[in-house]
């Protein structure tokens, strides 16, 4: 449990709930004034949860939050920066057909004699942007800056709007090297006035670098809370991915044997700002694990791989011949598959049946010129049904109307239907239960062992370890090590993601 001494702003046994979910469980969280304090955790992790009630944006079903010691509720963001708190997302949500200073003043504009006073917002807007070093026309459109600047701006805004808590959500995602050391130079900056500064961040060597002490979420849980003086990266990333869940040890040796001939090749594939160039080659029956943090670039390259992003360097070759795979499409006509790590976002059709789910790439790779009949589409959904046991009442059943691990499973079928000769799943058991976690980790064993060749990327490392021929480490969006035999264990995975970025141990 953290200490609340002093603290500005205090979250005590928060627990949020949607439906039979538990996004956080009993969390307590705490922000003095003069620090900035990193919240950390993977993807479900609680992160975004815990902000949104912190900001009025959600309603916690249990606990307390505490203002200056003072139990406060609030219901609408705008209560709780009333009370102080203010947050810029990574997506700045200003307006940028509007310019800069309407933009800082925007619904609290200085007004003479009833009339908005352009004027004295200009000079306001000049002089509260020189506080940050900032020396531009504050009369032209927000769109017409970089990123950094509308980061700053929006910073700008947040402490002028409420100046006693600052929530930093990413800031740093979309900025280059010299963009972030200017962003910390002002978090220091107001850091030394007193402000009181949450920071969410992916980037690990940025949390060592800014921050004070550091928060982590791990599953709605709180893992711990310590001074960053007294932890360092390999206990960090310990403490954010944890171990969960065991799986049996298998044979790496014996998998690398029983390995295929090779089947496709990534050369120097990448794209800027994305994936750093990466060269793998990829066999027939064999799973390759894909470990890192978030941001790391695990999906990125996931992505690129599937043609949902085109890369701008590198060669593809399969069977020995060059291939192009500058979409989606591309990637279903050359036996691809991809099971996305947002399946609700990405992955299924809600509205749609288990059965048309279940057809609809096998119906798009074959062209809607061999459209396939309700009896085709019956039998091969029943057939998935069957054999993958997903529990559903019906075919017809709407898919949203399914558990995670069933519709996680369905996406699963459907991409088996079209009888793919590489398969990739990002994340294929996060927010399913037990059972079917367990269930899908022993389908990728199945399906490895029938000769299908994967990438399967997850955050679960005892998982990855129990299935894996090789592991790929990512990390600052770049393919950092691969892992064979004795090598691909928990601790191993571990001590290489924590390298320091110049290769030193931390």
């Amino acid at each position: 449990m953290t200490t609340n001494d002093g603290a500005v702003l205090a979250a005590e046994g928060i627990t949020k709930r949607f439906g039979t979910q538990t996004a956080l469980d009993a969390v307590h969280f705490s922000l003095r004034r003069g620090e900035v304090h990193a919240l950390l955790g993977e993807n479900g992790a609680g992160k975004s949860t815990l902000i949104k009630i912190l900001t009025g944006a959600y309603i916690p079903d249990g606990g307390t939050i505490r203002v200056d010691g003072d139990p406060v509720s609030f219901t609408t963001p705008q209560q709780a920066q009333a009370l102080g708190i203010g947050t810029v997302y990574q997506e700045v949500n200003l307006l940028p057909n509007m310019t800069v200073m309407d933009n800082l003043f925007i619904g609290r504009q200085p007004t003479r004699f009833g009339l908005v006073d352009r004027n004295a917002m200009t000079k306001a807007a000049r002089d509260i942007l020189a506080r940050y070093g900032l020396d531009i026309d504050v009369r032209a459109e927000l769109s017409t800056f970089s990123v950094a600047i509308q980061q700053i701006v929006a910073i700008a805004r947040a402490v002028e709007l409420s100046g006693k808590v600052l929530i930093l959500d990413e800031p740093t995602a979309s900025l280059d090297r010299h963009e972030v050391e200017k962003l910390f130079e002002i978090i220091r900056n107001l850091r030394a006035d007193g402000l009181a500064i949450v920071f969410i961040t992916h980037f690990l060597d940025q949390v060592f670098e800014l921050s004070d002490r550091v928060t982590v979420l791990r599953n709605g849980k709180l893992i711990g809370t310590e001074p960053i003086a007294n932890i360092d990266r390999t206990q960090l990333v310990r403490m954010m991915l944890g171990k969960d869940l065991v799986f049996p040890h298998h044979d790496v040796a014996g998998e690398e044997a029983a390995v295929g001939e090779r089947l496709m090749s990534f050369a120097n594939f990448g794209l800027a700002g994305k994936v750093h160039p990466f060269t793998l080659d990829i066999h027939k029956g064999e799973v390759i694990g894909v470990a890192g943090l978030l941001g790391s670039g695990r999906t990125e390259m996931a992505r690129l791989m599937f043609g949902v992003d085109q890369a701008d360097c590198g060669t593809l070759t399969i069977d020995g011949k060059t291939a192009v795979v500058a979409s989606p499409r591309d990637g279903v006509e050359l036996g691809f598959g991809f099971c996305p790590e947002d399946r609700k976002i990405d992955g299924i059709f809600g509205e749609l049946s288990v059965r048309e789910n279940i057809v609809i790439a096998m119906q798009a790779r074959l062209g809607w010129f061999r459209a396939l009949n309700r009896d085709e589409q019956l039998e091969i959904a029943g057939n998935f049904i069957e054999a993958l046991d997903i529990r559903t009442a019906s075919a017809e059943l709407p898919v949203k109307l399914l558990s995670g691990g069933n519709q996680q499973k369905v996406i699963l079928a459907r991409w088996l239907a079209t009888d793919p000769r590489f398969l990739i799943l990002d994340e294929p058991t996060r927010g399913i239960d037990v059972g079917a976690h367990a269930e899908i980790v022993r389908m990728i064993t199945r399906l490895r062992e029938d000769g299908l060749a994967l990438v399967v990327i997850s955050s679960e490392l005892d998982e990855i370890v129990s299935y894996s021929s090789r592991v790929i480490v990512m990390r600052d969006r770049a393919m950092v090590a691969e892992l064979h035999g004795a090598d691909i264990t928990p601790s191993v995975i571990v001590r290489t993601i924590a390298e320091q970025p110049h290769g030193e141990p931390a």
